[in-house]
């Protein structure tokens, strides 16, 4: 693979990435914010799997065949899982169809969408000046890209103090770390095979357990707004 191709793909790649954690913050709908996640994990595999091309590393196109696996396969489909049964009871709520409504989307979250895409616009450009310094040390196109993993992190960061609904959440606790991977990537050529499998293990665990609790959540309070959630303690 030449320089020029290389340097194209993988522009391509980490804009598709950051697209995908911006436009997060535009859609309220809980399966179209599950979709986005998904592409966002094809693109995260794509960035991985270049890098193992273009520097001929068996171990990196191993990882991101496992990403792909993972990341747009794998934890989709148990969040759907998850969004699935919290609607699962539609026939017995019949009688509340507003309320239905309001579990599978983001009707109120606590910072509005116009606000939601210039705070997004603001941690890019936060990103892209953090992470200079870093771009000058070594100026290859892959640490080119490395302000648009720090600025995933940010956005998931910021998905997940600002949305309401567990799913939500626990969608913005994946951004964040696909943001993180998606650095150690382009910092540093990817990590050990092991760490990667380490890592995506503890991520599966943790969804697994978000998935049972959120599921659990809403049959006991027949919610899962954090904000009602809270009204109850009180």
């Amino acid at each position: 693979m030449s320089d020029s191709l290389f340097t194209q793909l993988l522009d391509l790649a980490c804009g598709a990435f950051l697209l995908a954690a911006v436009v997060v913050l535009w859609r309220r709908e809980l399966a179209a914010i599950v979709r986005l996640f998904a592409l966002q994990g094809i693109a995260l595999a794509a960035i991985a799997l270049l890098l193992g091309l273009h520097e001929d590393r068996w171990d990196l196109i191993v990882v991101a065949a496992g990403i792909g696996a993972l990341r747009a396969g794998l934890l989709p489909y148990l969040i759907r899982r998850a969004l699935t049964a919290l609607v699962a009871d539609r026939d017995q709520k019949q009688a509340q169809p507003y309320a239905h409504s309001e579990e599978v989307r983001e009707t109120q979250p606590l910072v509005n969408v116009a606000a939601s895409l210039l705070t997004a616009a603001a941690l890019t450009l936060l990103a892209y000046a953090v992470a200079r310094p870093l771009v000058e040390l070594d100026p290859t196109p892959a640490t080119r890209a490395l302000p648009v993993g720090l600025a995933v992190v940010l956005i998931g960061f910021f998905v997940l103090v600002t949305r309401r609904r567990a799913l939500s959440q626990v969608v913005g606790i994946l951004l964040l770390d696909n943001g993180i991977t998606a650095t150690a990537f382009l910092a540093a050529s990817g990590v050990p095979l092991i760490v990667e499998l380490g890592v995506s293990f503890d991520v599966l665990l943790a969804v697994l357990v978000l998935q049972l609790l959120t599921v659990r959540v809403r049959e006991a309070f027949g919610t899962t707004d954090i904000d009602d959630l809270r009204e109850l303690h009180d």
